[in-house]
């Protein structure tokens, strides 16, 4: 008779009575390997599909296991010194138990030999231990979204997938934000990468959302963590398995918006671990048509020019992203672990449009618009970590170097009006981090947390501009708006964090922090004119300012209840983008400059939460106060008179960034996910706030939007699970729309709908999913005034999309969690529109 052969998946979940704060988990814990042979004890012959549990010496809950190859191996990998017992198990046998099975720090590899299983005299019914994480977890310091059992992100891309996390929100050009805070700093596995520096919204289109494991969000971070992104910090964890010999995965989408790939190979061997990991996206092509309003007026509200216009573009995307990141445990104390991550992308758009000015006379021409867009770079990390001889004691000490270049190519040809242009702006930038971070625990009752880090980062950039006849000939370079530019931030900064686990299941965890910012800035233009009327008169600046940075977080658990009070002061640094003085004229209409002069947010937050779990349902509640001094937002001003250009009055506005007030702000969150039926799995999330602006009073001729505003971000799902590995989802979010001192930025909703087939014991996956399916294009309209100008502007993108998706995995199957390494953490730079300037409504 065909022996039926069971795999038993064994999942531990560890409770700890100490609190554990950080993004990303706390290090790597494994130091050795037991191994071993299964021989069946009549024939003498190996035993393959033999399940091999790990538990601790006496223990009733496995921590790990594992199942024999085709002669009788096991190899349990990466496991700590200490005293286990090994329980092995086949389908008519009895289940054999080996203990104690001893590892030690001298000697972490323990072979125990051929095990003899005797068969029974009766056959073991059938055992099935399934357990799983749930869709949405939430800890003590974070919100933990584990992307890969998403059904609906299967073939998109990371920003598809952070459209759900709950407290997050993505607007139409791809700007992430945390309860409506677009100051946000988005991490890697824990580290960041150099181009999210610059084009953040680009880089996460090139993600796979195949790749994608988890997303932490920590709204309120620590002192141990760096004092920018007043939103708080995001970290995507890429899928990474930790198995013994070779494993790994494939998967992809096709589809009508876009398409997506993805690999991963792992190979893990003792204490040395390999991981390759890349992945791709391919837009098709995307046509989206705006409608452009403009009114300028004097101080008296005449009307001065009325510019409309009706304008498509056709943008397509493309990117790829790729990483190798190997291991070594040396023995029990010291180890090491290096990543190096590749990423290239970019974006194509043509554009051409119907342009109308009055002035008294009504004066239409064409446009027509190219742009070329890329950006690519490396990030190469380097992690060490000793362990001491003191159980929790140990020092990590990092580097990463981050490098990227992004270049803007751009041709703007105007039949009248306007002069036509080229643009070519080549950028480079390069980070140097370096830090160490040791951690200490005293005793069961306080934990001690220390360390120091400095980030150098080296920007330049280069813009050429010229000035061409309607048809792109007769090149001619603009000195005016030609610039070079050089750019120096150097941070530096210390911190200390207690932890107190208290009786009666309290916990407190208080730190400070203290950061010291240099900044220096060199705006050159040797070939501009001196004597012209648009000359800059730019200089070099340099600024520098110390920021002490508190955290506290008290936290009681009762039950399966948890009620937290946390406060935390955050800042957020101006990024390149709003500090370089040099005027953008790439759009005639809309300019923009960055200001030198701009000091950074502060922030401070209280919250309030309270989290539940009822049977398998899942409940979070919180509220919170923020607080934000020095807001930072763009001012839209009609342009000055003198704005000639070839011999033209040139009409429309420019937007300069300034510290425009404070804002206090009140919020409310909440996020659950219910099972009514125990197929049926019900999820929404809804984050409400206020936006209440006290502007300055420089300022308070350029507002149109003063008072109290009410903004929330919101999204429900709802999975099946039918029989024979059947799954359908469908899931809708709608953000409000987003409020400034003059205006509002477009609202955003969409709803999707997936299912899912798996076959060959779930390695293999096939499904379809569809967004928008009844509506083509979606609308996004912007709004923005002054009592000089009005604004408005209305853009229809297509959204509707179709798509297959499928999925592979091979290799030895895994019980085992993956290791989060320590290391380089760099959650700062505001951000902006987080996207390289040519994104629009293509963000998509």
């Amino acid at each position: 008779m065909k022996r039926f052969y069971i795999l038993i998946a064994l999942f531990c979940f560890a409770l700890s009575a100490k609190a554990q704060f950080g993004v990303g988990g706390s290090g790597p814990t494994t130091t050795g390997r037991i191994s071993g042979t299964v021989i069946d004890s009549i024939t003498k012959k190996p035993m393959d599909y033999t399940t091999v549990g790990l538990y601790r010496s006496g223990g009733k809950s496995p921590i790990t296991g594992v199942v024999t190859d085709e002669k009788g191996n096991f190899k349990l990998d990466n496991i700590k010194p200490g005293s286990y017992k090994l329980v092995i198990s086949f389908i008519g046998y009895p289940a054999k138990t080996i203990d104690p099975v001893v590892t030690t720090a001298s000697k972490p590899d323990n072979k125990v030999g051929s095990v003899l299983l005797s068969p029974g005299s009766h056959a073991l019914a059938q055992v099935n231990v399934v357990g799983q994480a749930p869709l949405i977890e939430n800890k003590i310091d974070k919100i933990v979204y584990n992307a890969e059992k998403d059904l609906t992100s299967a073939g998109g891309n990371a920003t598809d997938v952070l459209q759900k996390v709950p407290m997050v929100a993505v607007d139409i050009n791809g700007n992430v934000s945390v309860r409506g805070d677009q100051n946000v700093r988005v991490l890697i596995n824990g580290k960041p990468s150099g181009a999210t520096s610059a084009s953040l919204s680009d880089v996460l289109k090139t993600i796979p959302a195949d790749q994608i494991k988890s997303i932490e969000v920590v709204t309120s971070p620590s002192a141990k963590y760096d004092a920018e992104g007043s939103g708080g910090i995001i970290n995507i964890i890429t899928k990474q398995k930790n198995v013994s010999g070779i494993s790994g995965s494939i998967s992809g989408g096709v589809g009508t918006r876009q398409n997506n790939g993805n690999m991963n190979l792992n190979y893990n061997k003792n204490r040395f671990s390999l991981g390759i990991n890349a992945g791709g996206n391919l837009t098709w092509p995307q046509t989206s048509i705006t409608d452009f309003d403009q009114v300028l007026k004097d101080d008296n509200g005449n009307q001065l020019t009325h510019n409309y216009n009706k304008s498509t573009s056709r943008i397509k995307r493309h990117g790829a992203i790729g990483s190798v990141t190997a291991g070594y445990e040396f023995n029990a104390f010291n180890s090491i672990n290096s990543t190096f991550r590749l990423n290239d992308g970019g974006f194509n758009i043509d554009g051409s449009g119907v342009n109308n000015i009055d002035n008294g006379s009504i004066l239409q021409y064409t446009s027509t618009s190219m742009s070329h867009n890329h950006f690519g770079g490396f990030d190469w990390s380097l992690d060490y970590t000793h362990k001491f001889k003191k159980e929790g004691e140990e020092l990590t000490v990092s580097g990463q170097w981050s490098h990227s270049n992004i270049t803007t190519d751009y041709t703007n040809l105007f039949t009248a009006q306007n002069p036509s242009q080229t643009g070519d702006n080549n950028g480079k930038n390069n980070e140097y981090t370096f830090q160490a971070d040791y951690t200490l625990p005293v005793n069961k009752v306080l934990k001690i947390e220390a360390g120091g880090k400095t980030i150098q980062r080296r920007i330049n950039s280069n813009y050429d501009i010229f000035n061409t006849d309607d048809q792109g000939n007769g090149a001619v370079r603009d000195s005016l708006n030609s610039n070079l530019y050089d750019y120096t931030q150097n941070v530096y900064a210390g911190y200390t964090v207690l932890t107190f686990t208290l009786p009666k299941s309290w916990s407190i965890l208080a730190g400070g922090r203290v950061e010291n910012t240099r900044i220096k800035g060199d705006p050159r233009n040797p070939f501009q004119d001196a004597n012209s009327n648009l000359f800059q008169n730019l200089q070099p600046f340099s600024s520098s300012y110390t920021t002490y940075i508190p955290s506290l977080t008290i936290q009681k658990q009762f039950g399966n209840q948890t009620l937290k009070l946390s406060y935390s002061k955050r800042i957020q640094r101006p990024s390149l983008q709003f500090l370089n003085p040099f005027i953008n004229r790439s759009n005639i209409q809309n300019q923009s400059v960055g200001n030198p002069n701009l000091a950074p947010e502060v922030s401070q937050t209280i919250e309030l939460g309270y989290n539940t779990f009822i049977k398998s349902s899942v409940l979070n509640f919180s509220v919170y106060y923020k607080r934000t001094n020095n807001l930072i937002e763009g001012i839209a001003e009609g342009l000055p008179a003198t704005e000639v250009i070839s011999g033209d009055t040139v009409r429309g506005t420019r937007t300069t960034y300034r510290n425009v007030g404070r804002n206090n702000s009140f919020g409310a969150s909440f996020f659950g996910s219910v099972n009514p039926v125990k197929a049926l799995t019900i999820r929404a999330s809804i984050n409400a706030y206020t936006y209440s602006p006290t502007i300055f009073d420089q300022f308070a001729g350029s507002a149109s939007k003063v008072g109290t505003y009410f903004q929330y971000t919101a999204f429900a799902s709802a999975s099946y699970q039918f029989e024979h590995n059947f799954l359908v989802e469908l899931f809708g979010f709608n953000n409000s729309a987003r409020r400034t001192i003059q205006g509002t930025n477009p609202a955003f909703g969409i709803y999707a709908f997936g299912v899912k087939k798996q076959f060959m014991n779930k390695k293999l996956a096939v499904g379809f999913n569809t967004v928008q399916p009844f509506a083509r294009d979606k609308h996004f309209d912007q709004n923005i005034s002054s009592p000089t100008f009005t604004q408005t502007s209305s853009t229809a993108f297509p959204f509707r999309s179709f798509g297959l998706t499928f999925s592979y995995s091979f290799g030895k199957t895994t019980f085992s969690n993956p290791n989060q390494k320590k290391g380089v953490n760099n959650d700062d730079q505001k951000q902006g529109d987080q996207t390289g300037g040519q994104g629009g409504p293509g963000g998509r």
